[in-house]
């Protein structure tokens, strides 16, 4: 039977993970997917060169990994809630330094202090927050948050169109400012009070490997290698689909809505994940989502059209993004359980976000380089897929696999 106390901590721990999902929708629309869908207007009305303002773009996200692994860090000992709440206030300046950015430099600077406010406030604290809390529960939990946060491109894409259609791309960043300010401070602010286990009770329910020796083992250095690889292909996917479609014929605000549609893939793709994909042996489910991402990036890459199928191609890749975001989520503690969840995530995550910062650059540069977006997406389903082969070797060593199947948290690869 229940106690008070123990329904009392169920609450809690529900709300907290509501007010995640809310805010991880916010801040991913906001500062990563209203970018694709407003950088054309920005160039266009400013004459600035779209590949430099790619590259801020890509620098704010670069300054985002670097600074992932010591938040990782202080996320283990300290918990979520001053973290997050710091990187929404920090991403409301950033955005509304973006908006009034009266020359490059100060555009720039904008998307370097968006960086850490990624850093802050997107999945990998979320991640490490709901894993510490809800325990051998993670899985469930997980997906939740994945699956309400899916939504982001549908919601933000879309409305970014509407809001530049309206009052410009600075107006549109004025706004959404104004939406990250009064959704995502005071739920982290406040909704985030939730005691902060300490990592020597979730030694019970993962492995008590060190640290170091997780991070120099074959099998971590593979899933660096792999996911590297895949992020890559798959968040190129989402930065330059928009392009891709508009080259095809697609008109700017469709292409928008076929970003947002991805979203509802997203969503479609975690919810099969925790009923089917979740009880696969955890090496089999990673090179089953990743060589997933291959071919509907190769899709994307050979059709031509008409519009319709274009946009079934987009949400069918964004199926495959959704799976990939909860591989992302749960390789981690399936392999290694969840004692030092934040710092392990916070390593792995670093390629993931390094491979999404450059992709913006990367993809306008390697597309005008060898003949366009379709043939850019087609070199990206072949990155994607030497990622799903580099995955076949993502098992744990012996060593930290046995010290998780003693404490019960382990899943056989």
């Amino acid at each position: 039977m229940t106690s008070p106390s123990q329904l009392a901590a169920q609450v809690a721990r529900r709300r907290a993970l509501w007010g995640l999902c809310v805010t991880e929708i916010t801040s991913w629309g906001v500062l990563f997917y209203a970018f694709p869908v407003l950088a054309p207007t920005i160039t266009t009305t400013t004459r600035w060169p779209a590949t430099v303002v790619t590259a801020a773009f890509s620098l704010g996200l670069v300054i985002s990994a670097l600074g992932g692994i010591p938040l990782g860090r202080w996320l283990d000992r300290h918990g979520p809630r001053a973290l997050m709440s710091a990187g929404s206030v920090l991403g409301v300046v950033a955005v509304l330094c973006i908006a009034t950015a009266p020359n490059l430099p100060l555009f720039v600077a904008g998307w370097v202090l968006a960086g850490p406010a990624m850093a802050a406030t997107f999945y990998p604290p979320a991640f490490a927050a709901v894993t510490r809390w809800y325990g051998p529960d993670r899985v469930k939990a997980l997906t939740a948050l994945t699956l309400v946060a899916g939504f982001a491109s549908t919601v933000f894409a879309p409305l970014a169109a509407a809001l530049d259609a309206w009052l410009g791309w600075r107006g549109a960043y004025l706004v959404l400012a104004v939406v990250l300010a009064a959704v995502t401070i005071p739920i982290h602010v406040f909704g985030l009070r939730l005691p902060w286990p300490p990592i020597e009770h979730h030694r019970q329910h993962g492995s008590t490997a060190p640290v170091r020796r997780i991070v120099a083992s074959r099998g971590f250095l593979a899933l660096l290698v792999s996911v590297g690889l895949g992020g890559f292909a798959i968040y190129a996917v989402v930065v330059n689909q928009v392009p891709l479609l508009i080259g095809r014929g697609v008109s700017p605000t469709l292409a928008a809505w076929a970003l947002g549609l991805g979203g509802a893939g997203q969503v479609l793709g975690r919810l099969f994940y925790a009923p089917v994909l979740a009880k696969l042996p955890v090496v089999a489910r990673t090179v089953g989502i990743f060589a997933a991402g291959a071919a509907t990036t190769a899709l994307l890459a050979v059709l031509s059209g008409p519009a319709v199928a274009l946009v079934a191609a987009a949400i069918l890749a964004g199926v495959a993004r959704g799976l990939y975001t909860l591989v992302q989520a749960t390789a981690v503690s399936d392999r290694w359980g969840a004692a030092a969840y934040g710092t392990l995530s916070a390593v792995l995550t670093t390629p993931i976000t390094i491979a999404t910062a450059i992709a913006p650059w990367a993809g306008t540069s390697i597309a005008a380089a060898i003949g366009g977006y379709p043939a850019l997406f087609a070199l990206l389903a072949l990155i994607c897929l030497a990622g799903t082969v580099i995955a076949l070797w993502t098992a744990p060593m012996r060593s930290t696999r046995r010290a998780a199947e003693e404490n019960g948290s382990f899943l056989s690869p």
